[in-house]
């Protein structure tokens, strides 16, 4: 199995957020799960990259060139995939993963979680959508997700598209669940 994984790139933030992330990567190397990231070598990014590579674990990192060419990029990963750009990067990743992990993260992981939210209620992207709650994070996000539901912006249904997990541990527990949403979501796309 592999997993995309979005993380913040800040390395200004509650070091609470860097334990997770690095708990995350020794629980995902050892279940021999290997990540798909952004190939960023700072922040949650970096730190879910060296957790991963000190226990041998596996590691592809999807950058776009423009980042790759300020030197953000992780030095230590197996395999580094340039990109021209960031709407090419998530769809090398997409494409890539079996499932998808946010860790808490700016705009940009904000960004990319929705998409595969969104990809997932179109049929696009078939695998588990998990959030990683760390110190309540995602409370908002999640509250207005289920307003939206409340709302019938998004069916019932739709809640089933994503998984909040508390702790790294949830993570690895959700995904050896690998529970299957619906065989056509297409039928309930649209509202």
């Amino acid at each position: 199995m592999r997993i995309c994984v979005f993380a913040a790139s800040s390395s200004r933030i509650d070091t609470r957020y860097a334990e997770a992330a690095s708990e995350l990567g020794v629980l995902l190397a050892n279940a021999q799960i290997g990540i798909i990231y952004g190939g960023g070598g700072f922040g949650l990014m970096g730190k879910l990259a060296d957790a991963v590579l000190a226990n041998g674990g596996r590691v592809t990192g999807v950058i776009p060139s423009f980042m790759n060419d300020e030197g953000w990029g992780h030095t230590a990963v197996q395999e580094m995939i340039v990109t021209p750009d960031m709407g090419e990067r998530k769809r090398r990743m997409f494409s890539m993963a079996d499932a998808v992990v946010a860790l808490p993260g700016g705009i940009g992981t904000l960004e990319e979680l929705t998409e595969a939210i969104t990809l997932k209620q179109l049929g696009l992207f078939r695998g588990p959508v998990i959030i990683l709650n760390t110190l309540d994070f995602y409370r908002h996000l999640i509250e207005f997700l289920d307003r939206m539901v409340t709302e019938s912006f998004l069916r019932s249904e739709h809640k089933n598209m994503w998984e909040v997990a508390a702790t790294p541990v949830e993570v690895v527990t959700a995904l050896a669940r690998n529970t299957r949403w619906i065989d056509s979501p297409r039928k309930i796309a649209r509202i």
